[in-house]
C-alpha cells in the first residue's frame, strides 16, 4: 500500500509548492488531504490516519504543534502514529528543539536539498514500521504514541516563547453580569472550560462565561495549583477528589462539590502518579 501525508498550511502558495516537490520528489507519496489551518489538519488526519503528516508551525487557530498534541491525544490505540515534519520559519535557534525529538522539519521557503533529505529519513522510518496491513497489538501502538506525547511535550516545552517578567497569580476574576462586574476569587473555581473565544468558569454553586482565551488565562493562574489536565480544560488541583483509570488506561477526575467529570488527556497523565 502506498504512503500516505497530510499537508496543513494556511499559505495556499506554499502548501502547493509542498505538494509539488513531494510529487517530484516522492511520486508513490499519495497527499490525501490539504488543511488551510490547524483545525482542519487535525479532523483530517484523525478521519484519514496518514502516514505522516507536514505541518506549518503558526496557522491561523491551532498551531502546528497544538494540532499535533491534540492529534496523540485522540489517535486510534491501534493505528501507527503518524511521522511529524514540521514547516516552520524558525530560526536555527529556536531549531534546536526540534533536533532533540523524534521529528523532522523543513524551513520555509522549502528547499528541494532539503526536502529530499526529509523525504529519505520519512521512508527509511516508514520502512521499519510493521506492513500496513498487519496487526499491531494494542500495547505496542499504545507506547507508540505515548511515545509521541513525551516528545511533543518536550517540544513544546524548548520552542515556548521567553516568559516575560513574572507576575503575581490572578486572584479575582471580574466577570461582567450585565451592568454589574462580579469579583469571584480565583479559590472558589473548580475548573475552567474553553469555549471557542469565551471560558467556562465552574464553581460548586454556578457557572459563569468570560470573553477571554483559555491560552489568555493560563499565564495568569498559579499553575501549581491551577492544573491543565486537557487541551481545553483547567482544574483546580485541590478540588480533586481522585482520579480513575477506566478498563482502556483513560483518567477521568471526580471533584469536591461537583458531579462533572474530567477527561484526563495523554499529554498530561504523568501528572496522576501514585505516590
Amino acid at each position: 500500500m502506498k504512503p500516505t501525508a497530510l499537508i496543513a498550511e494556511d499559505e495556499s502558495l506554499l502548501a502547493e509548492s509542498l505538494r509539488q516537490e513531494l510529487a517530484r520528489l516522492w511520486p508513490e507519496l499519495q497527499i490525501v488531504a490539504m488543511a488551510p489551518h490547524g483545525q482542519a489538519a487535525l479532523d483530517a488526519a484523525l478521519r484519514l490516519l496518514p502516514d505522516i503528516c507536514f505541518l506549518d508551525i503558526r496557522m491561523p487557530g491551532l498551531s502546528g504543534l497544538e494540532a499535533a498534541q491534540a492529534m496523540a491525544e485522540d489517535w486510534p490505540q491501534e493505528q501507527p502514529f503518524p511521522l511529524l515534519v514540521f514547516v516552520t520559519a524558525y530560526d536555527q535557534y529556536a531549531l534546536q528543539a526540534f533536533e532533540r525529538a523524534a521529528v523532522d522539519y523543513v524551513l520555509k521557503p522549502v528547499q528541494p536539498e532539503r526536502l529530499a533529505l526529509t523525504c529519505q529519513r520519512l521512508q527509511a522510518t516508514l520502512a521499519l514500521r510493521p506492513a500496513h496491513n498487519a496487526e499491531q497489538p494494542a500495547q505496542q501502538a499504545d507506547d507508540k504514541i505515548n511515545q509521541a506525547v513525551e516528545q511533543l511535550r518536550l517540544l513544546l516545552g524548548a520552542t515556548a516563547p521567553a516568559a516575560a517578567a513574572p507576575q503575581p497569580p490572578l486572584r479575582l476574576l471580574q466577570i461582567a453580569q450585565g451592568s454589574v462586574i462580579k469579583m469571584l476569587p480565583v479559590e472558589e473555581v473548580l475548573y475552567f472550560e474553553a469555549a471557542d473565544k469565551y471560558v467556562r468558569v465552574l464553581t460548586a454553586e454556578k457557572e459563569h462565561l468570560v470573553r477571554i482565551s483559555l491560552r489568555e488565562l493560563l499565564p495568569q493562574l498559579d499553575t501549581t495549583r491551577f492544573w491543565q489536565v486537557h487541551r481545553s480544560v483547567v482544574v483546580r488541583s485541590d478540588a480533586i477528589d481522585r482520579a480513575v483509570r477506566d478498563e482502556a488506561g483513560k483518567l477521568s477526575l471526580h471533584l469536591h462539590g461537583s458531579k462533572d467529570r474530567l477527561s484526563v488527556s495523554r499529554m498530561y497523565t504523568h501528572l496522576f502518579k501514585g505516590m
